[in-house]
């Protein structure tokens, strides 16, 4: 299972394609840390160095502030960017993410949503 968080972008300095050394929260944006991601936690991340991108999922270590990388899809003709030592690493989500979760049976008659908080939507 992959781990949502909010508003984490982080800037790094990693040269090449191995293991990212995550460093500071851009500003207006939260660290992995800062977001309640764990050790071990499973992310799906976006690299943007220049005008080059990369999706991937990533696994989390807090106490070496890095991520590994398994990438997904990249403008590099879908292999791992060879990072420049000044990208920006930010957390998403992807489409096969809500894919797995979407149930595209047919729903007939009324539906009525309702917020945790038992308000409509």
């Amino acid at each position: 299972m992959v781990t949502l968080a909010n508003r984490v972008k982080v800037e790094t300095s990693t040269t090449g394609t191995g293991t990212i050394t995550l460093g500071s929260a851009v500003d207006g944006f939260q660290t992995f840390s800062d977001a309640d991601v764990s050790t071990g936690d499973t992310v799906r991340y976006v690299i943007e160095d220049c005008d080059y991108w990369e999706i991937g999922s990533g696994v989390f270590n807090s106490g070496a502030g890095t991520m590994t990388r398994v990438v997904l899809q990249s403008s590099n003709s879908g292999s791992l960017l060879n990072l420049s030592g000044s990208a920006i690493v930010f957390l998403t989500v992807i489409a096969e993410d809500l894919n797995d979760t979407l149930d595209y049976g047919l729903v007939t008659g009324a539906v009525t949503l309702t917020d945790d908080y038992g308000g409509l939507v």
